[in-house]
């Protein structure tokens, strides 16, 4: 029987499921609550498959078949935890909206620890201890995520880049090396743009680290090392923001571990304290005055 979540067991099985399966799985994602009452037979005729093809799908994901599969998938469907902000009313008081917010990223950050592969974090920080330069891409909501990273990884003594503009990240793309580490972040794993970024990258000779919530094909096959990360969208609230957080904890992760393994780290951040406390108002200037 699987240990996760029906959702949760299908975003892990993702990168190992063939053409055909993860359609089943699209479906599945996309229409829960319509898959949760399905027969094997009838969600097979919908997807245009053998019923054999869905038994096999959910023995991949760990369960005995489908009906075990589907016991978890309608438990799920209707579990109040997964569409709690469907519970806020229009006229629901700013701190009952403000702890379903919290709830639900606090949600997305258990998801994503509970689903993280041990063995693509310990590859992912072998790839980034073994470069030496590592650019960030990412686009819309992922951009920001890049740019946070970027942030980070300047303080270590890991020479890192990042550029904003998608045809300036295709030329950066181009232009790296076999040393070279291409961290590449999109929610949807869907983003053309980040297709072709991963694509160029790796065939540059780079190594691409992947951080996404739906690990498939295309953008999966170039890359060599695979963090997913997982959060649901409720109401207004679209998945991408609290995924954004649950990427940001797998990138801090990977930058702590990244911190205590590289030589040079006391120095690169001393260095950049030091450019910094300038900008700091320490007692030694004049506060700034109004009027």
């Amino acid at each position: 029987m699987a240990t996760n979540s029906a959702m949760l067991s299908i975003r892990k099985a993702l990168p190992s499921l063939s053409t055909t399966e993860q359609r089943i799985a699209k479906f599945i994602t996309e229409n829960t609550k319509e898959a949760s009452v399905m027969t094997i037979s009838e969600l097979a005729a919908r997807l245009g498959v053998a019923d054999s093809t869905v038994f096999k799908f959910t023995r991949k994901l760990g369960y005995r078949g489908y009906r075990d599969f589907r016991n978890d998938l309608l438990s799920e469907a209707f579990d109040p935890l997964v569409s709690v902000h469907e519970d806020i009313t229009p006229d629901a008081p700013m701190k009952v909206i403000a702890s379903e917010v919290f709830q639900s990223t606090i949600k997305s950050l258990q998801d994503t620890m509970a689903l993280f592969d041990a063995d693509q974090l310990d590859h992912a920080l072998d790839i980034l201890l073994a470069a030496k330069r590592v650019t960030f891409f990412g686009s819309g909501a992922a951009n920001a995520v890049a740019y946070d990273a970027f942030h980070k990884f300047l303080r270590s003594p890991m020479p890192c880049q990042y550029i904003a503009d998608y045809h300036m990240q295709l030329s950066q793309a181009a232009l790296l090396a076999s040393d070279d580490c291409a961290f590449v972040i999109t929610h949807s794993g869907l983003t053309e743009g980040m297709v072709e970024v991963a694509q160029v990258a790796k065939e540059a000779g780079a190594q691409v680290i992947l951080i996404t919530s739906h690990p498939i094909k295309p953008i999966s096959t170039y890359a060599d090392a695979i963090l997913v990360s997982t959060s649901e969208e409720i109401g207004y609230r679209s998945e991408t923001l609290s995924s954004r957080i649950a990427m940001l904890a797998l990138i801090d992760s990977l930058y702590t571990a990244m911190m205590f393994r590289l030589p040079g780290v006391n120095e690169s951040l001393h260095r950049t304290r030091q450019a910094l406390s300038v900008t700091k108002l320490d007692g030694t200037k004049p506060y700034p005055t109004q009027g």
